[in-house]
């Protein structure tokens, strides 16, 4: 058994723990050897009462004897709904016991982002990223612990911890083989569901997790002779052991009855003590509460109320008594082994008491009646709020009140959703709307808290945000502004509930009540899905339409501006001429910059219309401006700290802006890192299809078949496709694979959908949707006329775009299904092109490609010097060898 115990009572849950004990003295070794050490995770689960807390208690004592900072937390069974409770009290006493200017200084960039989810912050003008709040907490722990080496984090009841620091939890988890921090987390197996019992597998999965099994008949025998005499006898040890199933927690609280009630530890009393173990736990404590009296019962159930941070003062006027009758209150329970005095190092802000264990706590809420519950909660609720700690702090207390057609509480939960917002907390922002609407608000309200409720689930719950947004939309209470706003909202929601045609439609109809500007904004809109939709959507005449719209606008506004991107990226993805597609994405910009309102953060027309602005500058040789847009989206949600999928497709995009270029090597970083966020997002998203394919391509181009084709595989890359275009062309991608790993004849069926796919688009860019350049390839010995046909048409497009990347690709293509001068000529003339292109990779494929045509020493030295630049690994191997051979070259 664990040796070095302070004694029977607080170190009966250490019996039998030699093994956990064992690992905890094992990670802090390893923790405190050094600073360069991994981290470590241990997780001990376990019913109620196996020792749990006894462990994290030996924890503690263990790593602050060898020097360790030791920061606790603890979940609460009642405060699952307070974002970021657990993180707060781990993370704030710490920060707090530095100046503002060293917090900021230790968190840096993250002080604004994390701060006020902390609580030591103001929170911003807008909406939080929850994502980008996550990932600012893993940082502050990242950046502290470098302070506070070697630190120890201890979370207790984590089954009981709110759903946003579990999201932290899990994400730390992940970084812990770059952080020398040992975390120590202690759960109930099965009380978490939904998000949290996720979150807590994950943290599960990266962890060692010790089950707690309950003690054994011998153990128990030791504890109890350890606690009430050596004189103990064998029968009534056995008694202890059947009564109370080896629970430690219930038999030392047995134990603690038979010292109290000096009953003799022999067989002839065994008997009583099933009794004694009845009053110790559940509806036996609660008749042990009440048998202290009414005043001391009011008291625990007030503490019950408040659940943490309970102080003496605050239970008294919960309670409605004087001070002098709450402190002999509090001393009563105190003495009775029903509340106790919190850790000082630990204790909640304003907090002086606690309760002993989870379970007396559980058992005291319980007892309250209901009516005099939920009194006690609107109560507990106007002082939070009469204390001055805003209405986030006091929702918990409202959303236990019932319904009862209050104006006030109504606008209280719409402001606590509000602020849960502003820190990054949307769940608990949606818990208050939905209880709002429960009241119910009055008939000018309703609609109103409606639109709030669907804009905080819009992210999160799409299905759900559309329910929200149609209702609000049927009643009356929506001025103009917020209506369209509502109307905008439910077609993004659509979107991304898959119902794109149903978005179309919303919107179309909306625009025909109005005039204006609001109609104009509406119809941007409404070409925007269209635009973006990957099969047919709308009429024939769409382009026609767009076009015909966008002549009127001279970009005097942002739905003119809109319009005028929109027509640009159509006109681009038409394969239209370049010139024209450049000049109306320069309307769109005011002095070259992308105008207010329209700006990577702001959320009026979200993201997907400035990545149609920038693709259409990519594709059109205009990558200077594409990626100085890529770079200003990087930049800009890094330092608005949104972590998610904005974050993602920033990364996806200045990858594609590298690819571009030709920087292989950097455009593989990117994309990758653009895929572990959008891991985090959710696989199946358009973001992740981008950032998918864009990867493939990068490593296709950089001759690294087997990895592209391990990329597909892991990641889905394959039928069916999403509903929303993905630039490029997934399906010309997929097929340029399968013809790369030898599996031609699925490559040319891929090729072949994909050309169908276009041609009912009528997008017939032919570098943005590059199919026929790879089939004319595939094609050449199988079916050479048709290859050649292809070849022709490319060329054509190609020349109607005028770009003079698309024009030296179409050259090439060409220059490949010839032979003898009339091959060298063709390549000669793509190298002309490719070397005024900004597109450094396909300069580098020409000149390797013109050399082997030229025989020309020269020509493929120019190649392998811009292969090697680019990180065209394949190509640097194609031209060394055709080198090395020297065979005919001159």
């Amino acid at each position: 058994m664990t040796e070095a115990r302070p004694g029977a009572a607080a170190s009966a849950s250490l019996w039998e723990r030699d093994e956990e004990v064992g690992a905890v003295l094992r990670a802090v070794d390893t923790l405190c050897a050094d600073r360069s050490s991994s981290g470590s995770l241990l997780v001990f689960q376990g019913e109620a009462g196996l020792g749990k807390t006894a462990l994290l208690a030996e924890t503690r004592r263990i790593a602050e004897r060898r020097g360790c900072t030791v920061w606790r937390a603890r979940g609460g069974e009642t405060l699952r709904s307070v974002p970021f409770n657990v993180v707060r009290q781990l993370l704030q006493p710490a920060l707090i016991s530095l100046m503002p200017e060293e917090a900021r200084e230790y968190l840096g960039d993250w002080y604004d982002i994390a701060g006020p989810a902390l609580g030591i912050a103001e929170p911003g003008d807008r909406q939080a990223d929850p994502q980008g709040v996550c990932d600012g907490l893993v940082a502050a722990v990242c950046r502290l612990a470098g302070r506070e080496w070697p630190l120890v984090l201890l979370i207790d009841d984590a089954h009981w911890a709110d759903q946003e620091t579990l999201r932290w939890l899990a994400a730390f988890a992940e970084r812990l083989d770059d952080l020398s921090v040992l975390v120590v987390v202690a759960r109930r197996p099965g009380e978490a569901g939904g998000v949290s019992a996720r979150h807590l597998e994950e943290v599960a999965a990266a962890a060692g997790v010790s089950t707690l099994s309950a003690l054994t008949p011998d153990a128990t025998a030791g504890l109890t002779r350890a606690t009430v005499g050596p004189h103990a006898d064998d029968p009534f040890c056995r008694e202890v052991w059947a009564v109370t199933g080896g629970n430690p927690y219930e038999t030392v609280e047995l134990l603690a009855k038979v010292q109290d009630s000096e009953l003799e530890p022999v067989e002839a009393q065994a008997g009583e003590l099933r009794a004694l173990n009845r009053s110790a736990r559940g509806g036996g404590l609660v008749a042990r509460l009440e048998g202290l009296g009414i005043d001391a019962t009011r008291f625990a159930w007030a503490a019950a109320i408040l659940g943490t941070g309970i102080s003496v003062d605050l239970v008294a006027r919960l309670a409605t008594m004087g001070r002098d009758d709450a402190l002999r209150c509090a001393e009563l329970l105190r003495s009775t082994r029903i509340l106790t005095e919190p850790d000082p190092s630990n204790a909640p802000a304003g907090g002086d008491l606690e309760f002993v264990h989870p379970l007396i706590a559980t058992a005291v809420y319980n007892s309250i009646p209901d009516a005099l519950r939920t009194a006690m909660h609107g109560i507990a609720a106007r002082l939070v709020t009469d204390s001055g700690l805003g209405a986030a702090a006091a929702s918990r207390h409202l959303l236990q009140v019932h319904p009862d057609d209050d104006e006030e509480l109504v606008e209280q939960l719409r402001q606590a959703a509000r602020e849960h917002l502003a820190v990054g907390a949307p769940d608990a922002a949606r818990r208050c709307l939905e209880r709002a609407l429960l009241e119910p608000p009055i008939p000018e309200v309703h609609a109103r808290v409606l639109y709030e409720l669907g804009c905080a689930t819009l992210l999160t719950a799409p299905a759900t945000t559309i329910e929200h947004l149609r209702t609000a939309l049927s009643m009356p209470g929506l001025d103009s502004d917020t209506r369209v706003d509502a109307v905008c909202r439910l077609s993004q929601a659509l979107l991304h509930n898959d119902q794109l045609e149903e978005a179309v439609r919303t919107v179309e109809a909306e625009a025909a009540r109005h005039a204006g500007p609001t109609r104009l904004r509406l119809k941007a809109v409404q070409y925007m899905w269209e635009g973006l939709h990957a099969g047919e959507a709308g009429s024939p005449d769409r382009s026609e339409r767009l076009a015909e719209l966008a002549a009127g606008c001279t970009g005097r506004d942002n739905s003119e501006r809109a319009l005028l991107i929109l027509r640009g990226f159509d006109a681009m993805a038409r394969g239209e001429n370049a010139e024209e597609v450049v000049h109306l994405c320069d309307r769109a910009l005011v002095n070259g910059r992308l105008a207010p309102g329209l700006g990577w953060t702001d959320t009026e027309w979200g993201i997907e219309l400035l990545l149609m602005l920038a693709g259409a500058y990519a594709y059109s040789d205009r990558l200077d401006r594409a990626e100085a847009l890529y770079t200003e989206a990087l930049r800009a949600y890094e330092s608005a700290g949104w972590s998610g999928g904005h974050l993602a497709l920033a990364h996806a995009y200045v990858g594609l802006g590298h690819r571009r270029r030709g920087r292989l090597r950097e455009a593989e970083t990117a994309l990758r890192e653009s895929l572990r966020i959008a891991e985090r997002v959710g696989r199946g998203l358009p973001l992740y299809w981008t950032a998918t394919c864009n990867l493939v391509d990068t490593l296709l181009a950089r001759g690294h078949v087997e990895d592209a084709w391990a990329v597909a595989e892991q990641y889905g890359f394959a039928p069916p496709y999403p509903s929303t275009i993905v630039i490029p062309d997934p399906r010309s991608v997929r097929g340029r694979l399968l013809l790369a790993v030898g599996r031609t004849k699925e490559g040319i069926n891929e090729l072949e959908a994909a050309e169908k796919a276009a041609a009912a688009r009528g997008h017939h860019n032919p570098v943005m949707v590059p199919w026929a350049v790879d089939l004319a390839r595939a094609l050449a010995t199988e079916d050479p006329a048709r290859a050649g046909r292809l070849a022709t048409d490319v060329r054509r497009q190609a020349e109607r775009f005028g770009t003079d990347t698309a024009i030296g690709e179409a050259l090439r293509c060409a220059a490949v299904l010839e032979t003898g001068q009339r091959a060298v000529r063709l390549a000669a003339r793509a190298v002309a092109y490719l070397e005024a292109s900004p597109c450094q990779y396909e300069h580098a494929a020409a000149r390797v490609e013109y050399g082997i045509a030229a025989r020309s020493v020269a020509e493929l030295n120019r190649g392998l010097a811009l292969a090697r630049s680019c990180g065209a690994d394949e190509l640097v191997t194609q031209a060394q060898e055709v080198l090395e051979t020297g065979r005919g070259l001159r």
